[in-house]
């Protein structure tokens, strides 16, 4: 079967994800952690659909797109090829939204409201499927970044906990962009405490998915017990020249 990807940019992308993958080999031997506990998606927001594939092809099993209009083509022409991935939706989630990637996901990171959380496990159930989810925590306190603050997060845990076909698998968190060195992995530090504390309160065997670390911060992150990064550019490289969909 033939796919849309030239063998000059499979190359590259593979070359990327090596590079990548052998920089967390190297964080995982340094923070103690075993070899392979650090899961990497590829990120191909705005990409072309060829990019997804070239990555699938070089052996990235985890994909993720922020957007809704673009996961959904990447999801339907994969399986049109009958490419395997696990599909990741990482970007702020509207509510009226969720009706179209119900069953298309293998995990929803960015669940920022109690009512999100509802209608997931409301189309979850019409469409007869359990849905995974991560609940986003804005540790950092900026205004700009979605999420539940620190104190609201046991609260909000007590209500999602109750519905019907949602798994809860832990948390997914955004570091600011750095104005002094080690501001990234302090916020990745809280988180952990936060991430940690939650598993004892929840008493969940699911969760157990830390989601922080992208391109420019995914050293620190694993440092601090990330269990998946999210790297864009620097596997697909400059995605300026792309427009999103």
């Amino acid at each position: 079967m033939e796919f849309d990807y030239n063998e000059d940019l499979k190359n590259r992308i593979s070359d990327n994800i090596q590079s990548v993958l052998t920089s967390i080999n190297e964080a995982e031997e340094r923070s103690g952690r075993e070899k392979g506990s650090v899961t990497l998606i590829g990120v191909t927001k705005v990409f072309p659909v060829e990019y997804a594939e070239a990555a699938a092809m070089s052996g990235l099993k985890d994909l993720g797109e922020n957007r809704v209009q673009e996961l959904v083509p990447k999801v339907e022409r994969f399986s049109s090829l009958g490419i395997d991935v696990n599909w990741h939706l990482i970007g702020t989630l509207q509510k009226n939204k969720v009706k179209y990637i119900i069953g298309k996901t293998s995990l929803i990171h960015s669940v920022n409201s109690v009512e999100l959380a509802e209608e997931i496990s409301k189309r979850s159930v019409s469409n007869n499927v359990t849905t995974n989810i991560l609940l986003q925590a804005n540790v950092s306190g900026e205004e700009s970044k979605h999420g539940f603050a620190p104190h609201e997060l046991k609260p909000a845990i007590d209500k999602i906990m109750a519905l019907p076909n949602v798994t809860v698998s832990g948390l997914m968190t955004m570091a600011p962009i750095e104005t002094y060195e080690g501001e990234a992995r302090e916020v990745f530090a809280k988180t952990r405490v936060i991430f940690e504390d939650l598993k004892s309160y929840t008493g969940l065997d699911s969760w157990n998915v830390l989601s922080m670390g992208m391109s420019q911060d995914y050293k620190s992150a694993i440092y601090e017990g990330s269990t998946h990064i999210r790297i864009g550019t620097a596997i697909f490289g400059d995605r300026s020249q792309y427009k999103p969909l």
